[in-house]
């Protein structure tokens, strides 16, 4: 008979990048990961962002460049207001000469 599953190790050593560690039952020697129970912001209830790539830096740095831009809908509804009346000047200007 063929011998082709892999060797089941009862003891593998689990390394989280917080630095917790236990052992389960694995086909690799040592596991290494980036959450673990201890520090899951489900089980702990706290958040924590992991930005490997810094896309969640880049996305809070361009939001905020937007948030600056915002304004509230009375202050739209003002300035679209000062420009219909503003186009309606320009139309009855010409018409007196």
């Amino acid at each position: 008979m063929k011998n082709i599953h892999p060797q089941y190790n009862v003891k593998a050593a689990v390394k989280c990048a917080c630095g917790n560690t236990f052992e389960t039952g694995s086909t690799s020697e040592a596991i290494s990961t980036e959450l673990c129970n201890k520090c899951h912001p489900f089980y702990t209830g706290t958040q924590k962002i992991l930005d490997s790539a810094r896309r969640v830096e880049k996305f809070q740095t361009r939001i905020g460049k937007k948030a600056g831009e915002v304004r509230s809908k009375k202050d739209k509804e003002a300035k679209r207001r000062a420009e219909r009346e503003e186009k309606k000047k320009a139309k009855m200007e010409p018409e007196k000469k």
